[in-house]
């Protein structure tokens, strides 16, 4: 070892502990520090660390966010992010991620993680599955497994992940299906989000240290929305998402339901809206009151060579930028804008390296990030319309990023 070097025990990442030894922060505390119009900044602060609101979330689906190392993910910006429970129950298995030590120190990420329930991959990504009571019977898309995915199987799964903020398992339809199929899955959904409410209390030690987050549904339908909201807030949780939006019913008809939505749910507790979303989605839905946001948008774009700019998403594989000298977005400090042109990482792009996939999600995710800081500043300074009528004009300028 050279001179002067600190041992690292196997579980540390860096040169600090993985997490500390004693967690002295509350469970799960949530406050607002400012308002502007129905947005809202604040912090939930949790045994793993503070979140800053609001928040948005990078999807690391199968125990990574793609292309990016943890501290990298960090350094972006970023204080939380996202597990996918479908996924790990398949591949490697929750089981063996316990026995591992748990989602954190398997990924070696020590700040928290929200597991989705699960719910909708398997709707969406199986081609046989069965619905009832009981839950969800699929089969894997991997190896065509069979499996049952439960509200009790759901929560066991996030427990043995060792998530942070648990979402209770829900039925989504799509918002083209009848109003009769969507009262009839969101109160599935609401018979549900009690189930997986007794199962997490029963959690013991995980349940005296994570948080429950419910999810409400009714697709479209104000009336519908305000039944499960009742609900929900009648079972009670640490938080409430607003689930099946962002499932193709354009920006239009997700803003309709978020002029209401939002206002359904428990004003003192976060608001998560699922899956979401586009850069000027995130605007419209915390000008509604919400706090929390996650999508694979940066990262898949990043790796099929789009970047997000101030000025419009911009194609690096687009022949015109084989000479561009400048970085992705002027305004941008990301260590990615600082260091490489347009035309390095067209050329990376086109050639299919692995380093071309890794910096255009590090630009992405650091747009991302530096758009929520920028929302929460617009907020706290009570300038928040005049904020998003900029970004949304710069944005929308001509979609080329130039």
């Amino acid at each position: 070892m050279p001179q002067g070097a600190t041992e690292r025990k196997p579980w540390q990442y860096g040169a600090a502990p993985l997490w500390p030894a004693a967690m002295t922060a509350p469970r799960f505390h949530f406050s607002i520090a400012a308002t502007d119009g129905k947005a809202r900044t604040g912090t939930i602060r949790m045994q793993r660390g503070d979140i800053r609101t609001p928040a948005f979330m990078p999807v690391g689906t199968a125990a990574t966010v793609k292309a990016m190392k943890p501290a990298d993910v960090r350094a972006t910006g970023a204080d939380i992010i996202l597990g996918n429970t479908y996924h790990l129950m398949l591949r490697p298995g929750a089981e063996r991620v316990a026995r591992l030590g748990g989602l954190h120190r398997f990924m070696r990420w020590d700040r928290p993680i929200l597991t989705d329930s699960g719910g909708y991959q398997v709707m969406s990504l199986s081609a046989l599955t069965r619905r009832s009571e009981e839950g969800v019977s699929f089969k894997s898309h991997l190896d065509g497994s069979a499996h049952m995915l439960s509200p009790e199987r759901s929560i066991e799964i996030q427990r043995l992940l060792g998530s942070d903020i648990v979402m209770a398992f829900d039925e989504l339809v799509p918002t083209t299906t009848t109003v009769q199929q969507q009262a009839e899955a969101m109160e599935r959904s609401m018979r549900w989000a009690k189930r997986s409410r007794d199962a997490f209390d029963a959690g013991g030690e995980h349940a005296g240290r994570a948080a429950l987050f419910g999810i409400q549904q009714g697709a479209l339908d104000e009336k519908l929305r305000k039944a499960s909201a009742d609900a929900l807030l009648a079972i009670g949780f640490d938080g409430y998402a607003v689930g099946g939006l962002a499932v193709g019913e354009g920006q239009e008809a997700m803003f309709a339901t978020l002029d209401f939505a939002p206002g359904q749910l428990d004003p003192d507790k976060p608001r998560y809206l699922m899956g979401v979303g586009k850069p000027d989605d995130i605007v419209g839905a915390v000008e509604r009151g919400i706090d929390m946001f996650d999508c694979v948008l940066p990262t898949r774009s990043g790796r099929n060579g789009q970047a997000f700019t101030r000025r419009g998403p911009i194609n690096l594989r687009n022949a015109r930028f084989g000479e561009d000298e400048r970085p992705l977005d002027e305004s941008c400090a990301c260590a990615v804008c600082g260091q490489f042109s347009r035309a390095y990482l067209h050329h990376l792009i086109r050639a299919g390296e692995i380093l071309g996939a890794m910096l255009m999600t590090e630009h992405n995710l650091s747009f991302y990030q530096g758009l929520m800081e920028d929302l929460r500043a617009a907020i706290a300074t009570g300038t928040l319309s005049s904020f998003a009528a900029d970004f949304r004009a710069a944005y929308h300028g001509g979609g080329t990023g130039d």
